[in-house]
């Protein structure tokens, strides 16, 4: 056969008797395979960009020897000495500065992360400029430099989170169709500690409400756990929105009350507890009202326990208190109370006295020429703390309703607590909406949300039914305008007896024995009304009520006597018996058995 069929029929490429057109579809399905190999390696290699980021980096540098060692071998004394500037201000500049912050290397040990990455890169750089990469150790010390900066960045935790974050919000296009967002995107994401944060760029048309509404849908669609995504509005624009996703529930477990700092004041923030994002929760009192909101169990008393820890370190407030739950709530306060109604009677009383002391201030301010009470410990702010506001008589809403709408200005302030807050418990409506401070804890139903936090807030993203824990709450005042939830501190019954104890002797002196009150102000709506009256504290009255104190706590039951049964035994008053309990306490001589209930230590 001559040559002509011999390439015709394919003996010339060596490929035997194959025809052109199976020649053609063989190379093009080999092209095809070749193209199909590249994009499957390209996806591959750009999913794991994070993980091959040292290795690329390496390459990189040993490519970048080889060319300047040929075209410029003198660049290696310059490239040593930026690398080890670089290094410098890493270690030295104040994490504060901004260049830092933009950096994304806020903490120490990353920048010296960094520096220690920067120092071994240009080192070795600098090297191969002048020797090239593959002379002496300068491969092997390439390969031991380039593991010594990849381990620590492939098992940092949070590069490992952000990618695992990235590549879950890849598929948020099709999320966002199944859920009613179509066409909004992801705008940005940042990793933190517990959780990530998305900022959604919303499709025109389409607001915040919508995606509070799909919030179901996006927990499902990120495979997020129930009840850990929290939306909120851009303080910036109206298009965007704020998803927060919660991987860790950091409020799962108590938190204990901080060490007492000193006295402070009630123009300061009080703390209250933590939010999610690990940030304090800290709430203002001064010249506001608060109202406190929940169902029965969900910590109402540990929260106005951790206020109340607050208000009795400030010298420059008086506490006035009303628990119609025969003191259960507020006697282990006692000793740093000014007064304390335990019944509806005396109740009425103190806020008929208050309403007294509101008026007495507005004419001295007005004599005066000011608009504002300013408070301090020789003229305090005045406080009325009430526990279960509902059971409060029928008399009591004229009083109370006063005391909302014309405190303000002379710091008379309400702190009120109770379960559901409609306008029979409040006593009418003015009452509520002069609440300032809004503190939801856990409900059954969303429209109790709006019974407590104001009416369509639980429509906002309020979801204060979703709350799962004691203490866990929602807080709405003027500087909390976004649903964040927060856990209050806790505080066990001794730590509030010792700090009630603590400050008993800074607590400012009740109004009835100020000299500047000239009203005749009557008895302390909390007078203790025992059988036997209470004796005045002379040194041998003190001596004798002692014994009697011992005497009582030591032939006491397992489950203690209680605080009535000690005040009519040794004839002292109620402030008195604490103080001496705390005493003892302190010593070790003296137990809480149980609230209300002493007895000597076993």
């Amino acid at each position: 056969m001559t040559g002509r069929h011999r390439d015709r029929y394919g003996y010339g490429l060596g490929i035997g008797f194959i025809p052109p057109s199976l020649v053609g579809i063989l190379l093009g399905f080999g092209f095809f395979l070749i193209v199909k190999t590249v994009r499957a390696l390209s996806r591959t290699a750009w999913r794991y960009r994070s993980e091959l980021a040292p290795l690329v980096i390496a390459g990189a540098l040993t490519v970048a020897g080889w060319y300047w060692h040929y075209t410029h071998p003198r660049w290696a004394l310059p490239i040593a000495a930026g690398a080890w500037t670089v290094v410098l201000v890493l270690l030295l500049l104040p994490s504060r500065w901004a260049v830092v912050r933009r950096c994304w290397l806020p903490r120490r040990i990353e920048r010296a992360y960094a520096a220690l990455c920067v120092a071994l890169a240009g080192t070795w750089l600098s090297a191969a400029v002048t020797a090239g990469p593959g002379t002496g150790p300068l491969p092997g010390l390439g390969m031991l430099f380039t593991l010594a900066g990849a381990i620590p960045w492939w098992v940092h935790r949070r590069r490992r989170a952000r990618i695992q974050v990235e590549r879950r919000l890849s598929a948020w296009p099709g999320i966002a169709d199944q859920i009613g967002l179509t066409g909004s995107r992801v705008a940005s994401a940042t990793v933190g500690r517990f959780g990530y944060v998305v900022r959604l760029a919303l499709r025109r048309g389409q607001t915040v409400q919508q995606a509070v509404r799909a919030a179901g849908g996006i927990e499902s669609g990120l495979g997020a756990r129930p009840g850990s995504v929290r939306i909120e509005a851009d303080p910036v624009r109206a298009d965007r929105a704020i998803v927060r996703v919660m991987q860790v529930d950091p409020l799962a477990r108590p938190i204990p009350y901080p060490e007492p700092i000193g006295p402070s004041s009630i123009l300061r923030p009080f703390p209250l507890g933590v939010f999610e994002d690990a940030t304090a929760l800290a709430v203002k009192l001064a010249y506001r009202n608060a109202l406190i909101g929940g169902v029965v169990g969900s910590g109402k008393s540990g929260v106005l326990n951790v206020l109340l820890a607050g208000l009795i370190a400030c010298p420059d407030v008086l506490v006035w208190g009303i628990d119609l739950k025969g003191g259960m709530e507020l006697l282990p306060w006692m000793p740093s109370l000014a007064r304390l109604a335990v019944e509806p009677a005396q109740a009425v009383r103190m806020l008929r006295d208050a309403v007294a002391e509101l008026d007495r201030r507005a004419g001295e301010q007005a004599a005066a020429g000011q608009r504002l009470w300013q408070p301090s410990p020789a003229h305090p702010a005045l406080v009325l703390v009430v526990d279960e506001w509902a059971e409060l008589p029928a008399a009591a809403a004229p009083l109370a309703d006063s005391l909302a709408r014309r405190g303000r200005a002379v710091c008379v302030t309400l702190l009120a607590a109770t379960q559901r807050p409609t306008q029979k418990a409040m006593q009418g409506g003015a009452i509520r909406s002069q609440m300032d401070v809004r503190i939801c804890l856990r409900v059954r139903e969303a429209r109790d949300v709006d019974l407590i936090l104001g009416q369509g807030m639980n429509a906002a993203g309020w979801n204060a039914q979703a709350l799962d824990a004691p203490g866990k709450l929602l807080i709405s005042d003027p500087e909390h305008n976004q649903p964040r939830p927060g856990r209050a501190y806790w505080l066990p019954d001794d730590a509030v007896s010792a700090l009630a104890a603590a400050h008993a002797p800074i607590r400012p002196r009740d109004l009835a024995d100020r000299p500047e009150v000239k009203q005749p102000w009557p008895e302390p709506s909390a007078a203790p009304s025992p059988t036997i009256p209470p004796q005045r504290e002379s040194a041998e009255n003190t001596t004798t009520a002692e014994q009697k104190l011992r005497d009582a706590l030591a032939g006491a039951p397992q489950e203690g006597t209680e605080i009535g049964e000690l005040i009519q035994v040794t004839g002292m008053s109620r402030a008195w018996v604490y103080r001496q309990l705390s005493a003892l306490a302190r010593q070790r001589q003296a137990t809480q058995a149980q609230r209300g209930r002493w007895r000597t230590t076993r």
